[in-house]
């Protein structure tokens, strides 16, 4: 299953806005997708409710009071949108399970030398090291009228990060995203300049969206394409089952077995001392 997660330690840099979008593309090409909230400002969640039922369908990822995180069967994309600050344990666990992280930057210095911090750290991490997890750059807010975009195409390259362009300052992504909408779901004459921008950075992350065979797929599986139109769940919080087995997320797998009391099996691990609450629990195991 291809995971794509969105990470930068700087709050306010785009995150959850990028992340919306990856979803929504994966949703207008008919894949299962699932948008994963780990931030606990929960803002990528928020902006699902006010999504409405007509359009395609992105699932939401369910945390119960137990903090146990349960995905919706057949899920076979997900996009992960991280919390401001990660680092350390928590973000080599996010590193565990991506098959790309793209880091949001908006054009201040102080975006900038977050996530250079930012990038520096993930290079450490041996999945990132070895390209086994790709990561690239994108610009945030970027004011045309300014050279904001060339600041950051040389920054991003001066870090030895590939740039993948930059997405304008423009209301449009304001609006839209209080509607549940994004560039991807308004009529495209609409939006021809921002389809324009978000062309070279779909080209990147299309071939790890939509490989031949996702690197923690099993050998045997089959990819499962969901409906463009799927029935789309009243509650978020809907009855759900595990990840699909044997993939990389699939990691539920050593937990403990426990009876729901209604014949169906249901997972449940203790929270081990000094465990971060950070994450889900299963980004730790």
């Amino acid at each position: 299953m291809p995971v794509i997660a969105v990470v930068n330690r700087k709050g306010g840099s785009g995150k959850s806005t990028f992340a919306a979008h990856v979803a929504a593309w994966c949703a207008r090409r008919g894949h299962a997708v699932m948008l994963g909230d780990v931030d606990r400002q929960q803002s990528s969640r928020g902006w699902l409710r006010r999504r409405s039922v007509d359009l395609p369908l992105i699932s939401p990822w369910t945390l119960d009071n137990k903090n146990m995180l349960r995905v919706p069967t057949g899920i076979t994309h997900a996009v992960l949108d991280t919390p401001g600050g990660i680092h350390g344990f928590e973000l080599a666990r996010v590193v565990m399970f991506a098959d790309a992280i793209v880091i949001p930057v908006c054009p201040s210095v102080f975006d900038r030398e977050s996530a250079a911090h930012c990038h520096a750290e993930l290079m450490t991490l041996p999945r990132v090291a070895q390209k086994r997890c790709r990561v690239a750059s994108v610009g945030m807010r970027v004011d045309g009228r300014t050279n904001a975009a060339q600041t950051l195409r040389l920054w991003s390259e001066g870090i030895g990060v590939e740039y993948l362009g930059a997405l304008r300052e423009t209301q449009l992504y304001v609006r839209s995203l209080e509607r549940g909408l994004t560039i991807f779901d308004l009529p495209a004459h609409q939006v021809t300049a921002d389809l324009a921008q978000w062309e070279p950075i779909v080209q990147w992350f299309q071939p790890i969206l939509e490989p031949p065979q996702a690197a923690n797929d099993p050998a045997q599986a089959k990819p499962v394409v969901a409906r463009a139109h799927a029935p789309r769940p009243q509650n978020l919080m809907p009855a759900q089952d595990a990840l699909i087995a044997g993939a990389r997320l699939s990691v539920l797998s050593g937990a403990k077995t426990l009876s729901s009391g209604r014949g169906q099996p249901t997972l449940a691990r203790a929270e081990a001392p000094g465990e971060s609450r950070g994450l889900p629990q299963f980004l730790k195991r």
